[in-house]
Parts: C-alpha cells; sequence; structure tokens
C-alpha cells in the first residue's frame, strides 16, 4: 500500500528481500519461479505491511520499487532537503524532508548510528501527507454568537487576551500537546507564569498522577540497548509503540542470542523469538514481575539487562503501582529501567517545566477551570479521558493554537489561531535518550498561520507579559533555562467501575493528529478498524459472537463497537486501540460488555 513496484527495472539483487528478512523480520518478500522467469514479490500475493515497508524504497539500487505516495509528483533535481526530526514517537528520527516551492512531497532517512540508524519508520515517512488536510488551521477564527468566523491576527490575539486576562491565576489552565517543541513549551511556562497559573500541564494521556511521575531519559542509550544480554518488554506493543526500538530488539536477538521476555496482556506480534511470555492483565504485572524465574534469568546478566517500560503501563489507571512494581524489578535484579516516554518531547517539556506546581490535567477537568489554553491538542481524540476533557472544555472559554480547525475543537474552542507543525518549523525536541536535536523549517506556513513561538510571542506582548521582549528565535533560545517544579502527587488512580479489564494500546497510525490525516497511512491494513477484542472462551462467556456489535461502557464513557475474537488476548481483558473516536469515550480501567 505504500510501495509502487515497476519491476521491470529489477535485477534480482535480492536486497528488499534480505531487509524483510534480516531487519524488519517478517519474510514478506522472496523470489518466486526460477531461471528467466525469476519474480521477487510477496509469497501470497498479500501487500507488504510491515512498519518498516518504506525502507525497501531506499535500498533498492534502480528504482524497481518507489514511493508510491511521492511516485509521479517531482523530479528529484527540482527537491531540496531540509534537517527535520520524526514527532510520532520519542524516538526522535533523524530524516530529511524534500521540499519543491515550500511543499513537503517526501520524507527519507538522515543517518544517525545512535538513533534511527540509516532506517525510517513508515510513520515517520508518510505522515506528511497529513500536513495538508482539508480542515488545517490556515486563518485565526472566532466564535461569535455561536458562528465561527475569520478575523484578522490583530482582532484574533485581541480576543485571546481578553479571556486570559478575564481568567488569570487559578481559574486559567494551560495544556500542551507532549509533541511540543522546547522553545514553544518555554513560552508556554512563560505564559502560565506570568498569568500566575500553576495549572500547567502536557501530560494528557496519562491516568493516574499519584506518584507524580513525569518523562525521564532512557537509563541506558538507545543504540546501547542492542548490546544487552537480556531484555524484558512490559507493557507496550512495542511494534507499534515504537517501531525502530522493535528493530533494534530483534537485533540483539538475532546478532547476538540476546534472552528477551515480555508481559502483556496480549500476545504481541514480535519479529522476534522470545525466551518466555506471561500474557496476563495489565492488573497482574506486578506479579508477573515478581516471578522467582523471571529475575533469576534476569540477575544472571546484571549490568547488562534492560526493562522496557511501555504505554499500558504509563497510562493505566494505577500506572504509579504498575511503575513502583517496575522499579523494585530494576532494583532487584540490577536491570537498567527504561520508561518510555508519551510524546516525541514529553522528556524536553519536562526538563523545562512544563508541568503542574497546582493541578495536573486530570485536575483540571475534575475541578474545571473557567478558561484553558490548548496547545496543539485534537481535543476528542488526544486526551486520556475525553469526556471529561469534553465536560469541561465546553463549559470554559478556550484559546486553541492549533494545526488544525477540527470538529472537536470548534466545538470546544472560542479563539482559535493557526500554527506550524513541526516540519514547518525551526525547533528542538529532546528525544528518549535525553539528546536535544534539531529541525529545520522545510514546508511552506498554510496561508496566514504562523509559527507557535511567534504567535505566542505576540500574545504575550498584548497581555504585557515579562519574558517576551525577544525579537527573534534566537533570541528566545538564549533565554531558555531549564525550569524546576515541585510536583505533588494527586489522589489515586482507580478502576472504572466493574467487569472486563481493558488493555488499551495507542493504535499506529491513530496517534496525533497529523499522522490520523495522512490518507496513505489510513489506508493501510495495520490501522485496524475499531473494535473490541477478546479471547473466544472469553466471548463465549460472555455469550457474543464474533462480529457482534457489542455496548461498552463503564463510569467513564460508552462506545458500541463490533466484537472479534483474537486467541491472543488475555483471558478476562477486553483490549481496544486508543486514537479512533469509536474508542475514546471508554478510556481504561474495567467495562461492562452487553449486545447492542
Amino acid at each position: 500500500p505504500l510501495v509502487a513496484t515497476e519491476m521491470t527495472r529489477c535485477i534480482q539483487c535480492t536486497r528488499c528481500v534480505r531487509f524483510t528478512a534480516d531487519i524488519a523480520g517478517t519474510y514478506e518478500l522472496g523470489g518466486m519461479y526460477r531461471g528467466e522467469n525469476l519474480q521477487i514479490g510477496t509469497y501470497d500475493g498479500k501487500p507488504l505491511t510491515t512498519e518498516l515497508s518504506g525502507n525497501v524504497i531506499d535500498v533498492c539500487p534502480v528504482g524497481a520499487l518507489t514511493n508510491k505516495v511521492f511516485q509521479f509528483r517531482a523530479r528529484p533535481w527540482e527537491l531540496t532537503a531540509r534537517e527535520s526530526l520524526g514527532y510520532h514517537d520519542a524516538m526522535g528520527s533523524n530524516l530529511f524532508l524534500h521540499v519543491r516551492r515550500g511543499e513537503v512531497l517526501r520524507t527519507v532517512p538522515r543517518d544517525n548510528e545512535a538513533v534511527n540508524e540509516c532506517w525510517l519508520s513508515d510513520r515517520d515517512r508518510y505522515s506528511h501527507q497529513g500536513l495538508y488536510a482539508a480542515d488545517r488551521a490556515t486563518r485565526p477564527l472566532r466564535k461569535i454568537d455561536g458562528q465561527w468566523q475569520e478575523v484578522s491576527w490583530a482582532d484574533g490575539l485581541a480576543a485571546a487576551a481578553d479571556i486570559l486576562n478575564s481568567n488569570r491565576g487559578d481559574a486559567l489552565g494551560v495544556l500542551a500537546h507532549p509533541a511540543t517543541s522546547n522553545e514553544e513549551g518555554a513560552l508556554l511556562a512563560r505564559l502560565a507564569d506570568g498569568l500566575g497559573s500553576g495549572n500547567l500541564d502536557h501530560r494528557i494521556g496519562n491516568r493516574d498522577f499519584s506518584d507524580a511521575a513525569v518523562a525521564e531519559p532512557f537509563a541506558v542509550p538507545l543504540a546501547q540497548i542492542e548490546q544487552a544480554d537480556v531484555i524484558v518488554v512490559l507493557g507496550s506493543n512495542l511494534r507499534h509503540e515504537l517501531p525502530l526500538l522493535h528493530a533494534r530488539i530483534r537485533k540483539a536477538r538475532m546478532q547476538r542470542q540476546a534472552r528477551v521476555y515480555s508481559i502483556n496482556p496480549v500476545d504481541f506480534d514480535f519479529a522476534f523469538d522470545q525466551a518466555g511470555k506471561q500474557i496476563v492483565a495489565p492488573s497482574g504485572f506486578a506479579a508477573a514481575l515478581a516471578d522467582a524465574a523471571l529475575r533469576e534469568a534476569v540477575q544472571g546478566a546484571a549490568g547488562r539487562a534492560v526493562l522496557i517500560v511501555g504505554a499500558l503501563v504509563e497510562n493505566h489507571p494505577q500506572a504509579a503501582a504498575l511503575r513502583a512494581a517496575a522499579r523494585d524489578f530494576a532494583a532487584a535484579t540490577g536491570a537498567a529501567l527504561c520508561r518510555v516516554p508519551q510524546g516525541a518531547n514529553a522528556v524536553g517539556l519536562t526538563k523545562l517545566g512544563v508541568l503542574p506546581s497546582a493541578r495536573d490535567v486530570a485536575g483540571m477537568f475534575a475541578e474545571p477551570r473557567s478558561a484553558y489554553v490548548l496547545y496543539g491538542i485534537e481535543p476528542g481524540l488526544d486526551f486520556a479521558d475525553a469526556g471529561a476533557a469534553r465536560a469541561a472544555l465546553g463549559a470554559a472559554k478556550v484559546v486553541a493554537f492549533s494545526q488544525f480547525a477540527c470538529a472537536s475543537t470548534r466545538d470546544v474552542a472560542d479563539v482559535i489561531l493557526p500554527i506550524g507543525a513541526l516540519p514547518e518549523i525551526d525547533a528542538t525536541l529532546t528525544n528518549l535518550d535525553g539528546v536535544e536535536q534539531l529541525a529545520r523549517a522545510a514546508g511552506k506556513l498554510p496561508d496566514q498561520a504562523r509559527e507557535g513561538w511567534r504567535v505566542l510571542r505576540a500574545l504575550g506582548g498584548e497581555l504585557q507579559l515579562a519574558g517576551f521582549d525577544f525579537t527573534d528565535l534566537a533570541g528566545l533560545r538564549a533565554g531558555v533555562q531549564p525550569r524546576s517544579v515541585s510536583l505533588r502527587g494527586s489522589a489515586q488512580g482507580a478502576a472504572a467501575g466493574e467487569g472486563i479489564e481493558v488493555a488499551a494500546t495507542p493504535a499506529i497510525y491513530r496517534t496525533d493528529a497529523v499522522v490520523r490525516r495522512a490518507p496513505a497511512l489510513q489506508a493501510h491494513p495495520l490501522n485496524d478498524a475499531p473494535a473490541i477484542r477478546l479471547h473466544p472462551e472469553h466471548a463465549a462467556q460472555l455469550g457474543v459472537a464474533a462480529g457482534q456489535v457489542v455496548k461498552v461502557g463503564n463510569a467513564v464513557g460508552n462506545a458500541t463497537l463490533p466484537v472479534v475474537l483474537d486467541p491472543r488476548v488475555a483471558a478476562g481483558v477486553a483490549w481496544i486501540e486508543s486514537g479512533h473516536g469509536a474508542t475514546a469515550p471508554i478510556g481504561a480501567g474495567r467495562v461492562t460488555v452487553v449486545a447492542a
């Protein structure tokens, strides 16, 4: 679906075959027929579905495999290459954006052995399509008498300033997407400080704040994980969450015979053999980590063991207890603890203090504020608790800095200020190793959209706040310093209702607003339709069948979803993928399932 073929060019070098076998581990390509009839293709006629499929384009020396999205759009010599970064996961893959007359037409990997080597995930390679979606925010918008009207930047900023001036201090909440750049994050922290608000947070996907956890750099550099002797994956569909980290672990397994163990609620499809796996509900993760045999296996490799903790733990309603169990396991076994940051720049925003001194995101919704600033957020899909977010935002005044004027933003906002996405701005992001990396502006900002830092500077000037008197990006960066925030834990997270335990994983091509709008990725077979997946025996106990539409609900919300029977799912677990409008209402915790 993402790779076009022109097999009359093929010289049967088998580089693509070796890539899918050795690097991706999917063994999807091979030679069929014999002699002069030999053809390279998928054995069974199915599409190439690996999450790394675009790399076969790069390794093909003759152009027999080409980029289907870029095909016939431009000649290579018409393009200008700009250095940029992947911003859909915390790895921060290095890449080049190829641009013609301000339009991003192609994305290719940029070599960095410490991060992505020479590879690129399909999510980073094809997501640029989403920049040109029909609902892109291109001009300032203001809701007047319930109707959206285009206004000038002066009017838009004045309207935003009026809202913020009227709701200073504790009445204001400021929420940022965890892929927000360091420069924009620093200004959001200054804005909150200047307005006297301690309600500032970027941890919009988290559900349990009782341990005041924040994103941390990996305890072992990314490039050294493949040197580990034992790797334990806890609560992560790693292949979808961090495709290139999954590839590194496969490399460790294949080249160094590293032993890999996993603890998950679903027997996820990893492209390597595992020395052991425990398929249990998330509530059983702590007990699984206490398993004597697992601890003994890891202790035998003291100093060369790694524990990777993924989204299923970090975003669980009882995440604090699971994180504590992971820390205890690491301390007892000597394993290096690597918690996957939930957002492309979660580590950077943590360092810059885009964190609450008063209410966290859950607190801002449990005790609604009278006004909010939303930065780079699609409110209908990005929040962990979509129902609580909608209720709180819908009753408040909202200033939205957004790349998209989507329906959910229009529903809750009073002013929409259009800002650039990462491929359109100069910015820095801090990856999961804690390394700050630079992205250069490539694509042209659409119509009247502006760089986020410029808009924040103008708004800070309108409000006459301190710290907004710089004149350019260099001046802004010169004043950016780490900011310490004294975090306090909030109320202990609780399971939502009674019933079946939910395992909610991020859908690979529904992770953020830009990816959701990339047509090629949305048409990809890995982008499954929203559903509730149950073990066949468990479904039989519930009296539901494959394809049947059921009502799924808890105290947070309700959804209507089709049933998919999947023997990989642990008994007593309902597996859903987040990022879909259909699954957003139910969040995580526990749910009841009844026939619709």
